[in-house]
């Protein structure tokens, strides 16, 4: 984390202590950490995947709505949260590395340093799996 905005590493300490899934980007929408949690929803270690581009996270699991329709990446709440500075919520499936699909509702919310300025987001999952 080094080189970070204190609001990122902060951000980082919070999603360890959480037992829901966490992601977090930087403000170019890189990932940057993800939760214990979210290693079990996506069926990958982050020690094992480390930090990843935007373009290879929102396209490296596989997304789509109630039909089965894929979604674009554009349309993921934390890619709407990095590139309109705006919260976004949505409900999906996803399925990961390992293979298994979850039904999961994510909001993600821009996380706003001290001085005004973006410096990336933070986008918290819920597994909707057994509810459907």
């Amino acid at each position: 984390m080094a080189g970070r905005s204190i609001e990122i590493i902060l951000s980082r300490q919070l999603a360890d202590c959480l037992n829901v899934p966490v992601f977090i980007v930087d403000p170019e929408g890189n990932l940057v950490f993800y939760n214990a949690s979210a290693e079990g929803l996506l069926g990958r270690r982050f020690e094992d995947t480390g930090e990843m581009p935007m373009e290879m996270w929102s396209t490296g699991f596989h997304q789509t709505d109630e039909d089965g329709k894929a979604i674009p990446p554009d349309q993921l709440p934390l890619v709407i949260s990095i590139k309109n500075h705006v919260p976004a919520h949505k409900t999906f499936w996803v399925t990961g590395y390992d293979g298994k699909s979850h039904k999961i509702s994510v909001t993600a919310i821009p996380i706003v340093g001290r001085a005004q300025e973006f410096v990336g987001a933070i986008a918290i999952f819920w597994d909707n799996t057994s509810n459907s």
